[in-house]
């Protein structure tokens, strides 16, 4: 679509509406009859090609003089329809429409629409391409156009609401740390943390609203997106923590896998110099994700055993093939060779799950948890990031969960995002709540933790180093120069053919994790994107 497209209202009404017809056999219907008294035929097939031109041509005619219950009609489901269509012209000042069809493949018809959006005696054109697909009713055995909020726009989606107007909060210019302006052309990931940052600090960054017309999204919490402006606001300027120079790298790294996502902070500040995300959903997964880290969790569990006085790095950690705990089986990475006689610092190197698993009777139910929450950080829904995000949950799991949460498995949840301020404070000792904005910006508190002593500091970087040298890391890695770790994960997903692969590293001051649903073994899809941020931060 090109840019400036825009679109009418859907409710939220829409949500159990979706996919309403059905395709049969051509059959006989018994309960309906011709004049001479014989059971009349009743299509229930698929459309045919007349069929699909026709009726695309009634609803087309219809939505162009703008008589939605009339194009609603030709729907199969005419509620929603009727509302959308009505509500295209009224609350987002849709006129002049006129519809181009294009040549119809089986039974969906691909079209243009040329229009009109005018506001308070501004006008702007709207142009856009979408399509529709003709099926059959299953009641009425009409052929009618299936109905989903993208037919009448491509970006609509379940819930949405366009509105042309003067904008909620005026709209910013945002900053890198150099004084870089960002924008979503530029740099496609941080569209949605945009739209945040201007909701939130619009009003505080000295700007004058704009007129727009804008998605407004079923959630009345999410951040309005502009997709015209009719009549232009003056923006005020935002300064963020980012790097545009390794926001371009993690930008760049994520397009080589589908559905990841990346970031990087500043182990020193806390500041997050990038963020990206590469899925078909736009979701914003780095900061939001909710997902079994793998065995990148290993950093926090053997910190537990450090500062719980069972082991250190340099002590006994025993990776047999197999480990039970509670009558579950635990197993290594297929072709993983046993060592009775490894230290904690060997088996963290080579992701050994058995050397974890035979600690947990040791653990208590709760040490993960306060581990995590008191030294890390994580877990207490207390982080004032500038935008939403998810600071990462290890509940205090017992049963066999005791021992997968060990793994980065059982009830154990975090994202990108979490994951990165862990390597971070592992390697500085200080947790430092990751941040997108200055906290002078609006004097919000930021999350507090203990941190690690020096001790257990030292140990988790020899620990991360030997596994970005010597172990499963240290082709992702190599080639990195300067003080490096890192820790590989893979997480296995009830359902997935393949475990989502999580990588998390440092090098000097910059330290980056990664996520790449399905991709495999940690080193394979998320440790070149982490290595990629890691080589641009210098």
């Amino acid at each position: 679509m090109r840019k400036g497209a825009k679109v009418a209202v859907v409710g939220g009404v829409f949500a159990a509406l979706m996919g309403g017809a059905g395709y049969g056999a051509f059959t006989l219907v018994s309960a309906l009859h011709d004049p001479t008294g014989r059971p009349a035929q009743v299509r229930t097939g698929p459309p045919s090609g007349d069929e699909v031109r026709e009726t695309s041509a009634k609803f087309f005619a219809a939505w162009e003089k703008g008589e939605a219950q009339t194009a609603a009609s030709y729907t199969n489901f005419p509620e929603a329809a009727g509302q959308l269509l009505a509500a295209y012209g009224r609350e987002a000042h849709i006129t002049d429409v006129r519809i181009t069809p294009g040549a119809v493949s089986g039974t969906t018809v691909p079209f243009s629409v040329e229009a009109t959006v005018s506001y308070d005696g501004t006008s702007k054109p709207l142009a856009y391409r979408s399509k529709l697909t003709v099926v059959r009713g299953v009641t009425t055995h009409r052929p009618l156009v299936d109905w989903d909020p993208s037919v009448v726009h491509p970006e609509l989606k379940k819930g949405d609401t366009l509105v042309t107007g003067e904008s909620k909060a005026p709209p910013i210019e945002a900053v890198d740390r150099d004084g870089t302006v960002l924008t979503r052309d530029e740099y496609p990931s941080l569209g949605p943390i945009l739209d945040e940052l201007r909701k939130k600090y619009g009003d505080k960054a000295g700007g004058r609203p704009a007129v727009e017309l804008r998605i407004r999204h079923q959630d009345s919490g999410a951040a309005e997106t502009p997709l015209i402006t009719l009549a232009k606001g003056r923006p005020g300027r935002l300064p963020t923590t980012i790097s545009a120079r390794v926001q371009a790298a993690a930008e760049r790294a994520v397009r080589n896998h589908a559905e990841s996502s990346v970031v990087a902070v500043k182990p020193s500040t806390g500041e997050i110099l990038a963020v990206a995300n590469h899925r078909a959903d736009g979701f914003n997964a780095a900061f939001l994700g909710r997902l079994a880290p793998g065995s990148t969790m290993k950093i926090i569990s053997a910190a537990t055993l450090i500062d719980n006085g069972i082991t250190t790095a340099n002590g006994p950690a025993p990776c047999p093939d197999t480990a039970v705990w509670q009558g579950r089986i635990f197993r290594n990475l297929e072709g993983m060779v046993p060592d009775e006689d490894a230290t904690l610092a060997e088996s963290f190197a080579r992701s050994c799950n058995t050397a974890f698993v035979k600690y947990a009777d040791e653990v208590a139910v709760d040490s993960l948890t306060r581990e995590a929450e008191e030294r890390f950080g994580l877990g207490r829904d207390d982080w004032k990031v500038g935008v939403p995000s998810f600071d990462g949950s290890v509940p205090a799991s017992g049963g066999p969960d005791t021992a997968a949460n060990l793994l980065g498995q059982g009830q154990v949840q975090m994202s990108p995002l979490t994951m990165a301020s862990v390597t971070a404070t592992a390697m500085t000792g200080t947790f430092r709540q990751p941040v997108v904005v200055p906290p002078s910006l609006d004097d919000r508190p930021l999350a507090r933790a203990r941190g690690l002593s020096p001790g257990t500091v030292a140990q988790l970087r020899q620990m991360m180093h030997r596994a970005a040298t010597r172990g499963t890391a240290a082709a992702a890695m190599a080639g990195l120069s300067g003080s490096i770790g890192a820790k590989t994960g893979s997480a296995e997903v009830d359902g997935q053919a393949r475990p989502n692969s999580w990588f998390t590293g440092y090098r000097n001051d910059l330290a980056a994790a990664a996520m790449a649903q399905q991709g495999g073994r940690g080193g394979d899809a998320a440790g070149p994107i982490v290595a990629a941020v890691l080589r641009a931060g210098g």
